[in-house]
């Protein structure tokens, strides 16, 4: 894992749930815990803004979300701009989001920032543009030589972390249906073109693939192997889909036959057990649908591979709090409306673990993130 390229602390304002400006600080592993309308999603959905201004698609997106009055806290008679400052490793970036007569938003700054050997130094990239001048500069190669330097590195950094969301289990979900077998340089966020990454993986990376094979199988009994065979269409495409094998027979299932809960497990193991992973993955809580005995397996898959990437994650299972270390803990709660982060003191909980588990004592109200009235 490339630690300069993780993100070590976010500051954020006006963006959702998270109106008062909230320093966030993170680790290699990160859970995030709280109640329901607590602020873990807006959390999660500050990434997705992220990740859309990398793609030069920030309008569509926030047209999408309702506008600019949906996106800022409590709409824009009560917010005027969305406010975050990044920082991972040496390096930092900066922006302002406002609302527009339009419903949308433009840049009321955007900045880039490195504190090196020589001190701290920052590239103003301008105002008033709809889509973020990042990726351009980085693409069109606006800036030379330590400017350039700064411009590529924190594109390449952003642009590398990746949401994962495998909620999508019905029966038009794209993991079950056929997708195109070229399709498999990286697992995308929905996990659409898993068939394809795993066909990669099992022509190219053998050692990966029986290693999540053999994961997969300790959360499922009754799996075999997958059964990933291309289909030629008459325009010559080769097409793919999940097609499985279950042990002793030799009978060819369809992912329709996997329970939600299994697609889900095999999309989380197949995202965190990856040879080329993400610097930083973001996983909205991953227990949807796993039954204790995979959510026990979920907790161990995330302590190893946040060892070769950053890993956060939100939830509110208490079995799968209980396989973490209160460092590993980011605590959501509301207060005065706004959504508020807090890390716990491990030495204050000392005394209360050697009884307890976390879970435990999440439900006891002793770490905070529980309902209550604000």
């Amino acid at each position: 894992m490339d630690k300069r390229k993780t993100i070590s602390k976010i500051f954020i304002s006006g963006f959702k749930s998270i109106d008062q400006t909230q320093e966030i600080e993170l680790t290699g592993l990160n859970v995030v815990l709280g109640a329901n309308g607590a602020g873990k999603s807006s959390f999660v959905a500050f990434f997705k803004l992220l990740s859309e201004m990398m793609k030069g698609n920030l309008q569509v997106w926030s047209g999408q979300q309702g506008g600019a009055d949906r996106l800022l806290s409590y709409g824009i008679k009560h917010s005027q701009e969305i406010r975050s400052k990044i920082r991972f490793g040496l390096n930092g970036y900066d922006f302002k989001l406002v609302p527009v007569d339009n419903g949308g938003l433009i840049f009321l700054s955007e900045d880039i920032y490195f504190n090196g050997r020589y001190g701290e130094k920052w590239i103003n990239l301008g105002n008033g543009h709809a889509e973020a001048k990042l990726p351009k500069s980085h693409y069109e190669r606006e800036f030379t030589g330590t400017e350039g330097d700064m411009i590529s590195y924190a594109y390449e950094s952003i642009s590398h972390w990746q949401i994962y969301h495998f909620h999508d289990t019905s029966d038009t979900a794209l993991v079950k249906r056929y997708g195109a077998e070229d399709d498999n340089l990286f697992l995308r966020h929905d996990a659409a073109n898993l068939a394809a990454f795993l066909y990669r993986l099992k022509k190219k990376n053998k050692r990966c693939y029986k290693s999540i094979v053999d994961t997969i199988s300790l959360a499922i009994p009754f799996f075999d192997d997958f059964h990933l065979e291309p289909r030629e269409l008459p325009s010559q495409e080769q097409q793919i889909n999940l097609r499985w094998r279950q042990k002793g027979s030799d009978y060819i299932l369809w992912p329709s036959q996997l329970s939600d809960g299994s697609i889900r497990f095999i999309c989380l193991a197949t995202a965190l057990l990856q040879p080329d992973p993400p610097s930083t993955i973001i996983i909205d809580e991953p227990e949807l649908g796993l039954h204790p005995y995979a959510i026990t397996l979920l907790a161990s898959l995330f302590q190893s591979a946040s060892n070769r990437m950053q890993v956060i994650t939100s939830t509110q299972s208490t079995e799968l709090v209980n396989h973490f270390s209160p460092e590993n803990i980011l605590i959501v709660e509301r207060d005065g409306g706004s959504s508020t982060f807090g890390k716990l003191d491990a030495d204050l909980l000392q005394d209360w673990l050697e009884e307890y588990s976390l879970g435990e004592l999440w439900n006891k109200n002793i770490l905070g993130g529980r309902p209550g009235h604000e």
